[in-house]
This record gives C-alpha cells, structure tokens and sequence, in this order.
C-alpha cells in the first residue's frame, strides 16, 4: 500500500499537462493529473490531498550562485556604492573576522530566506577559510540539513594574497596543500552523487585574481579523480579582464582553457563580459553561466548575454550571489530581476516570464549537472514551491504564472523539498525565526564594528 499526496487543481502549474495537479509518493512525482482528472491510484493506496486551488505551482527553485556568510555585511557602510574590486578591498578585512558561531548563523538565514522564497536547491560559494573557521562547509551541511534544504556545496579557496600579486588580503588565504587536502576530505565525507542527493559537493576556487594557476590546474585534476564539478566567478567585470590580461597575458576564457576548465563539468558566476568568440566557445564546451542580475546591477558590473550564451550551447541558470552585493537572498525576486534586466538588452518578445522561469528551474539544474530537479515531471524529485496570489499586488492580475513575476512575489505560502514540507502557511517548522534574526542581526553588527 503506497501513501500518496495529490497536489490537487492548482489555480495554475508550470508543467504541461498538470492542470489536476501532481502526485507525490515518497521523494518523487509519480504522476501528473491532467485537467478533471484523478490518480491513478489503486484503492489500496491512502491519498493525502492538498488543496492548491489557490496555489500557482512551480518546480522549486535552483539558486545556483550564493555566498551565505554575506547576510552579515548587508548594506555595509563601508562597501556601499562602490564597484566589485573596491568593494571587494573593502570587505575583505571584515570578513577575516568569520568565526564558526558567525557561519552558523549566516547560514541558516541565508536558507531559511532561500526557502521562503521558493528555492528547495542551494548552491553556496564559500571561499574564505579563516584561521577561526577552517571547517566552514562541515557547519553548512550541518545548517542544510537542519532546515531539510537540498544544497551544492563548493569548497572554495584562496591562494594568492596580495603578497604574491592577488587582491585578498594574506589572513584569508591558505596555501594549496590545505586547500586540497580539505577539498578531498570534504568529497570523500559528504558528496552524494546518486539521484535525489541532498548534499552534493563542488570544487570552487574564487576567481582568477585570487588564486594561482597551480591551484586552478590541480582543482580540476581532483574534481575529475572523485567526478564532482567545478565553479568560479568569472569575467564579472572589465577589471578582471585587465587583471588576467596584466597577470596571464591571457583574457579570462583563453585562461581558463588553459588550466583545463573549458569543459561541461564547469559552471560559472556572472559571465557578463563575453566576446563573440568567446560565446561561441563555452557553448561548444557545454559551460553553464550564473547569471546574477541583482548583484550585476548593484555592483554597475554589466549585462549578461543569456540568450546568445543559451543558443550556443551553454546552460544558463540563476543565482542571486552574495547578500553583500545583492542584499538579499530571494529567488523569487531575483527572477523578475532578470527579466527586467535582460529587457534592457533584448525586445520584450524574447525575454518572456517563461525565459526567467527556466533559468532559475531548468537551467540551474543543468549547471548542477542534475537531470532529477528542475521540472514538473514524473520520476523527478518532489521539489514544489506553491504561492498563492493573495495580496494587493496581484489584484487584478490575469494570467496568474505572468503574475507571479510581473507584480513582483516575494514569499511562498509551501513549499515542499523531496516529498517533505518544509515550509507551510508561510512559515518553516521548528524554526524561531525570531531568535535567528536577534542572533544573527548581532553578530552582523559585531562583523561590520571591526571595521570602525
């Protein structure tokens, strides 16, 4: 006898043929229901139903690019209004503060905001590895797996302080051996690579101006010793074009062809500063891009060409980066950014509210490498975000999927993480949000004081 959950007569669903709504058993979708429709259920099975009448349905949503320990220096005095490499300059100091208790708390924020939002994957870049927190990632896993959230986790790193030519400072680096005696240790103790994995771990040296090209080669050649993924930032601004070229002699993709990236098993933050050549190039070698428009505008850093990188062959997804640069971590926002965003750079008739959805759904899952998230389809895991169009701004709203991106929504009322539901009415169980943003709110103070 099964026991089943029928997602029932959604007020409307991102999947074809669902308008009955979905069926759950376990983890995964067992069926979609078409319009005046019922499961094919035996009657044997016991059927839980949940009534989405008022709900729109999406596939959760895939955040393919964040830096979690930001929510503490949110709006910072000293990094505001300023460009990536000042900013960069400004925050490198207070965040050579981080202590375990710091990450903890950043952590869990910073996925219960995710989750709130409508994003049941998570993928963090954590590179900064103070004498204070050397097992960063360990509290992750442990904060992921409290809260029931499925995450991508990449052991970043820094090796290149400003000593040796880099822009960080020398208290956030740590030298290769460590580097990649951790990264292993942190694959062989928790990377899930079979199908409805909750914890998958990536290889993610920071950027090209903050480790050597020693690092970047060997963190490929590991990656590919245990078949985990590789992620950096990359071509984020015209700086870094002007680094690589001062530093390499090379612009950042002939670098990054150089030390073996130039593959499928790489996806990379920003990619705003691409030449046609260089499109053409990542596409063919099925690169994935996070775009991560929010931060891309805060930080005046440029537009990425989604739709001429997607037509070459490469994956797009979405992230919403850090909460310094971002100053926020909302999936749901960060997907009407994007198509507000990449309206400036293409007609409205190519940028649709369906474009948004599949990169933050669809596309991010193939960053991921994951062919088990991302869509409403039988066999895939249950990852529901259900919102309901209950506030002033959507009254009025015709088509209620537009409505969702064009009148701006902020939070789910549901959310459901492989077969579980981790959010309801609006609110993640046995979670005192309260005590977390007291607790978490302070440490922050205390972070962004040790620059005064």
């Amino acid at each position: 006898m099964a026991h089943l959950t029928w997602i029932k007569n959604p007020l409307a669903i991102l999947a074809e043929n669902a308008e009955g709504g979905i069926v759950v058993e376990d983890q995964e979708i067992v069926e979609l229901v078409p319009a005046g429709g019922s499961p094919a259920a035996s009657s044997d099975d016991q059927i839980t139903i949940f009534d989405a009448s008022y709900h729109v349905v999406l596939p959760g949503l895939i955040n393919v690019h964040h830096h979690f320990y930001q929510t503490l220096t949110r709006a910072c005095p000293v990094a505001i209004n300023k460009p990536l490499f000042p900013w960069l300059k400004s925050l490198y100091p207070l965040w050579a503060e981080l202590d375990g208790e710091m990450m903890g708390q950043a952590s869990t924020l910073a996925l219960a905001e995710s989750m709130l939002s409508g994003c049941t994957t998570a993928s963090d870049h954590h590179y900064l590895f103070p004498k204070a927190l050397p097992d960063a990632i360990d509290i992750q896993v442990k904060q992921a797996n409290m809260l029931g959230v499925r995450v991508h986790l990449t052991r970043g790193s820094m090796s290149l302080g400003v000593d040796q030519g880099g822009l960080p400072p020398q208290s956030t680096v740590q030298d290769e051996d460590t580097i990649l005696d951790d990264s292993e240790r942190l694959i062989n103790l928790y990377h899930d690579p079979n199908p409805g994995s909750m914890v998958q771990i990536a290889l993610a040296p920071c950027s090209p101006f903050s480790v050597s090209t020693e690092l970047m080669k060997s963190s490929a050649l590991l990656a590919r010793k245990y078949g985990v993924r590789l992620h950096t930032h990359l071509a984020e601004t015209h700086d870094e074009t002007e680094f690589c070229l001062s530093m390499f002699g090379r612009r950042p993709v002939d670098y990054l062809e150089d030390v073996g990236w130039l593959a499928d098993d790489v996806w990379l933050a920003h990619g705003i500063h691409f030449n046609d050549e260089e499109i053409v190039r990542l596409g063919k070698a099925g690169v994935g891009i996070a775009h991560c428009p929010s931060s891309n505008m805060i930080l005046s850093s440029g537009i990425a060409r989604t739709l001429e990188l997607e037509k070459a062959g490469s994956p797009v997804g979405l992230g919403v980066d850090g909460s310094a640069s971002n100053d926020g971590s909302n999936m749901i926002q960060e997907v009407r950014q994007a198509l507000l965003l990449q309206r400036l750079r293409y007609d409205a008739s190519e940028i649709t509210h369906q474009s948004a959805y599949r990169w933050a759904t669809e596309g991010s899952a193939r960053c991921l490498g994951r062919d088990d998230i991302g869509k409403l389809k039988v066999g895939n895991q249950a990852d529901l975000a259900l919102f309901k169009l209950d506030e002033p701004r959507f009254s009025g709203s015709g088509d209620p999927l537009a409505a969702l991106v064009l009148c701006g929504a902020h939070q789910v009322d549901a959310l459901m993480i492989a077969g579980d539901w981790r959010v309801r009415d609006g609110e993640i169980p046995d979670l005192d949000m309260a005590e977390l943003m007291h607790h978490h709110h302070r440490l922050g103070l205390k972070l962004q004081a040790s620059s005064v």
